[in-house]
């Protein structure tokens, strides 16, 4: 936390601007108190003022504008908060931070194997780390939803709650999560949404296909470079429009393309885009999938699973080549006979399977889907689990509209 203040005996901080803040280490320091215009008052002096030197934290009587400091004594103290005395309260300009553009869904993961790798796993322990977030996340935003299990997270951007994710797993954390959405905005009775700056460096030789990757999602290119043998391409294009790009542009330069992107401005509604262009291989059955039943099945797509890994029904385990889901079974194992020759299945040889990294599988997911994220493991899934239930679904939607 980044605290600074004028020069005086007096405490008047702030955090991100300011000149000199004089620090107590007196054991009967007294605490603050938040006014309504964001003023924090302090009839009493902070408990500690600590500077840090490499690793450690120091104590110390002054910072200067620019220090890293601690503070404790001060409860509920947010980015732009002044703190003052409470004789003389002088606030400061509040630092403006920018709104979050992507939401998702948190929830408490209901899957089969809920349970078996992580630490905390119920919905109040989901809570507070969450609400711990905040404390230090400023552009994070939670909010509780209708049901008690599941939390709307907003961030800015995919990568910015990925590394949330990915921090809350290695935690010891287990939840599921929803596909990102962008948030909408309203002004003057129009909708407007973000867009980002995005550069993508390719090789020239996979350029043409790249170009029109982008324009399929509403890309805007403001420019082109020659960079050595490569070519910069520069675009604006809305959020939504990256969720999956990055995969997508790997495949059609054969994992050579390099993407970058940041917000760029929020620009009125752009319309609808296309969806994932693949259907998702789902399995039927619950058990541990088999060379013997995947290697009749790899015509049908690309895996995400090898063999002997633990699988459960609704679980996806790869992508189609075509844009329907298919249901397999891929836990089927070859019956013995008096007749087997020996080593038989040995021969049997599998492609590699395409692992699926956390952002990657957050990228993947359609509005049906979720990613079942453990300390130990990143699995996808469909919301209903059971293949009747989803197609009494489809079914229902199909009327509807």
């Amino acid at each position: 936390m980044l605290v600074s203040a004028i020069d005086h005996n007096q405490y008047v901080g702030r955090i991100g601007i300011g000149r000199v803040f004089r620090g107590s280490s007196k054991a009967n320091a007294p605490i603050a108190k938040v006014s309504r215009d964001g003023i924090v008052e302090t009839g009493l002096r902070l408990t500690k003022l600590l500077i840090f030197a490499g690793l450690e934290r120091i104590e110390v009587e002054e910072a200067s504008a620019g220090d890293i400091v601690c503070v404790s004594g001060i409860e509920g103290l947010n980015i732009g908060d002044t703190i003052a005395d409470a004789q003389t309260p002088e606030g400061l300009h509040a630092v403006a931070v920018d709104e979050p553009t992507v939401s998702m869904f948190f929830m408490v993961n209901a899957s089969p194997f809920a349970g078996r790798e992580g630490k905390y796993l119920t919905s109040r322990q989901i809570r507070e780390r969450l609400m711990r977030e905040l404390e230090s996340n400023v552009a994070l935003r939670v909010a509780d939803t209708e049901s008690a299990d599941t939390f709307e997270v907003r961030g800015r951007g995919e990568l910015h709650l990925s590394i949330l994710i990915e921090t809350m797993r290695r935690e010891g954390y287990e939840l599921a999560v929803s596909k990102p959405q962008v948030i909408i905005t309203e002004r003057d009775g129009q909708k407007f949404e973000p867009v980002e700056y995005v550069v993508v460096d390719v090789q020239e030789a996979y350029a043409g296909a790249v170009i029109e990757s982008l324009g399929k999602r509403k890309a805007q290119m403001s420019n082109m470079l020659n960079v050595g043998d490569s070519r910069r391409l520069e675009y604006t294009m809305p959020t939504r429009a990256i969720f999956g790009l990055r995969g997508e542009l790997l495949t059609l330069s054969r994992g050579t393309a390099i993407m970058s992107h940041t917000y760029y401005d929020h620009q009125p509604f752009s319309g609808e885009l296309p969806g994932r262009s693949v259907g998702a291989l789902v399995t039927s059955d619950t058990g541990t999938t088999t060379a013997y039943a995947m290697v009749g099945l790899e015509a049908r797509g690309r895996f995400f699973v090898g063999d002997g890994v633990e699988v459960y029904e609704g679980m996806i385990v790869g992508h189609a080549n075509d844009d329907k889901d298919i249901a397999i079974n891929v836990v089927r194992a070859k019956k013995l006979t008096n007749m087997r020759a020996s080593g038989s299945d040995d021969s049997t040889k599998l492609s590699p399977p395409e692992e699926m990294s956390l952002e990657r599988a957050i990228e993947f997911i359609e509005d049906d889907e979720l990613v079942e994220v453990t300390p130990k493991s990143i699995r996808l899934r469909k919301r209903q689990l059971n293949e009747t239930d989803r197609l009494r679904s489809r079914k229902r939607e199909k009327a509807l509209v």
